[in-house]
């Protein structure tokens, strides 16, 4: 609000200063004179930014909001009617107006309701708005002219409609004379008032879209703890936040449906609580059981479920899904995450690499418009780098090519040795590649091919044909003993998906189960745990199957150039802020 534009209506708030009599009031209309005298101050600083005077203000800000809505009847109606939604309104009035100016429809009346953002004022009598909801917005023209009140009740209630009220409004279309769509006013009701100051919205707006940089540094509302914490703040400023959290994820979870159920796959839902945590290398979740006394998981995979399912006759079965482990918090990892597993009987680990790649390489395709995506990959302060999922992506034989650039000369049939687990903690020393303990074959090669193979994998990359000891679940290769038929698929560094030939052989199974016991007893409390319930399904047989499992946060972190994980969650899981300030002090 310009200093020159509100000039009339400093006086006329003055006016009415003059001749009010409730404490409320009072203070009301002398915190929006001090905030129109200062000609518009920037918008309030929140966390980790907040300076005392700040949260001062804050404070006074609330105590007034509360002071003035104890003055209202009802200032929280029970409903509100709408004829049209902001989107609606928007695409209908834009083409019936197209091309022209100052045009008002006075025999139309519509209703609207959403968020009042971006307050401004023209002289003493016209009040413009934003009106924002669900990823539109349009421009509420607010005059005393239209309205149904008398001018002084008008100029009072528009001096308390701040930034951030749920409104309703009444009136007709039009165009304002610079041609900008708006809804002219008759009548204008606060639903629900905000009682906390707000940022203010960049009036730049956005025109981001999936695959596309973004630049966090014209949010409005920057500081990532507050962003995190307060999703509800972050989405009313933020506009890429919506279309990030909300749209893509849901764009992206409704083509995997989608391409899977074209393909005449199942959606099913398996137990989150199991009795035994397997299904995947990863510490669990535990919790107790009142009723059966018992002890009981939140999964870390649905992986064991699903295959009994395929046992049972489902032959082509998946499931979308929350997963739990209980590990580390980065960039890239959240205790609470959402994966996809899909299962195909009579297919092998060839044919699901194929699907993998069809499936992802026409999401993005389908999403962006091309199969070209630009991504932050070092950091918002550098230039994005191209990742490009055109089909056919790259396959890397991980012991071939890890003998290769390692030097190494690791003989898979060897790898339950004393001697080769040796051999691979020489090799971390000598690259200077961390492994902390337990050393187990499978984590030091799991670091080694992080350090000289995943490190390739800026394009998507498929790295093929593990070692058995690495691989408790996958089928042994059909013709190189000591390996199975299993592919991680890598981009920008990172794994995104993991898939193989399904071992479908109880025997063998039950084996790879005692090794993984080998590996718990040496104190890799992630090794997975014999499960004799999914062998005993096994017995029944399972046809030859291929399995694919991936990460769906992580997916949406590349398509909307996301650097950390808590961007694409809608709620991540933070530590509490007493906690925090206890760890500090």
């Amino acid at each position: 609000m310009a200093a020159a534009e509100s000039t009339p209506y400093l006086e006329e708030l003055r006016r009415l200063l003059r001749m009010a009599e409730h404490p409320s009031t009072i203070g009301l209309i002398s915190s929006e004179i001090r905030s129109l005298e200062i000609d518009q101050p920037p918008p309030p600083r929140l966390g980790k930014e907040a300076s005392p005077a700040a949260e001062e203000a804050n404070q006074e800000y609330y105590e007034n909001r509360l002071n003035y809505i104890a003055t209202l009847q009802n200032p929280y109606p029970h409903e509100s009617s709408v004829s049209k939604t902001i989107t609606e309104y928007v695409n209908e009035y834009e083409a019936l107006l197209m091309d022209q100016q100052g045009v008002h429809l006075e025999n139309i009346t519509e209703s609207l309701a959403g968020m009042a953002m971006r307050q401004r004022s023209s002289g003493t009598g016209c009040f413009f708005y934003d009106l924002c909801g669900n990823g539109a917005r349009v421009q509420i023209y607010a005059s005393a002219r239209n309205s149904e009140m008398v001018r002084s009740e008008f100029l009072m209630f528009h001096s308390n409609v701040k930034r951030g009220d749920i409104v309703n409004v009444t009136g007709f279309p039009g165009k304002t004379m610079v041609g900008q769509i708006s809804i002219f006013a008759r009548s204008f009701v606060v639903l629900a008032p905000c009682l906390h100051m707000m940022p203010t919205v960049n009036p730049r707006g956005t025109e981001w879209s999936p695959g596309r940089p973004r630049n966090p540094e014209t949010y409005s509302l920057r500081d990532q703890e507050t962003r995190y914490r307060k999703r509800h703040l972050d989405l009313r400023t933020n506009p890429d936040v919506e279309h990030i959290v909300i749209d893509t994820r849901s764009e992206i979870t409704f083509y995997i449906r989608q391409f899977l159920r074209n393909r005449q796959f199942r959606e099913v839902d398996t137990p989150i609580l199991h009795t035994i945590a397997s299904g995947a290398t990863a510490r669990p979740f535990m919790t107790h059981h009142n009723e059966l006394d018992m002890q009981l998981y939140m999964r870390i995979a649905p992986e064991l479920y699903l295959k009994q399912l395929v046992v049972g006759g489902i032959e082509r079965v998946f499931e979308i899904g929350k997963q739990f482990r209980n590990e580390g918090i980065d960039l890239t990892h959240n205790p609470e995450f959402t994966t996809c597993e899909f299962y195909q009987a009579y297919a092998d680990y060839n044919h699901m690499m194929e699907l993998t790649q069809e499936m992802f390489s026409g999401m993005v395709k389908e999403l962006t418009g091309g199969y070209k995506i630009m991504y932050h990959s070092n950091g918002f302060d550098k230039d994005p780098i191209q990742i490009d999922f055109t089909p056919p992506f790259r396959r890397i034989d991980m012991i071939e090519e890890l003998n290769k650039f390692a030097n190494l000369k690791i003989n898979p049939e060897d790898l339950f040795s004393e001697e080769a687990n040796n051999a691979l903690k020489a090799a971390c020393n000598k690259y200077g590649i961390q492994c902390p303990p337990p050393e187990t074959t499978a984590r030091l090669l799991d670091k080694l091919v992080g350090h000289f193979l995943e490190e390739q994998c800026v394009n998507p990359s498929f790295i093929i044909n593990h070692p058995e000891i690495m691989s408790p679940l996958a089928k042994g290769h059909r013709s190189r003993p000591g390996l199975t038929e299993r592919f991680e698929l890598f981009v920008n560094k990172h794994e995104l998906c993991d898939g193989y030939t399904e071992l479908n052989n109880p025997i063998v199974q039950r084996q790879r189960f005692a090794n993984q016991l080998k590996d718990r007893q040496s104190g890799d409390d992630e090794a997975m745990p014999l499960d004799e319930g999914f062998c005993r399904a096994l017995e029944y047989g399972m046809p030859p199957t291929g399995g694919v499992g991936f990460g769906i946060d992580r997916l949406c972190m590349l398509l909307t150039d996301s650097l950390n994980i808590k961007e694409v969650i809608p709620f991540p899981t933070m530590k509490p802020q007493d906690q925090q300030r206890a760890g500090s002090s």
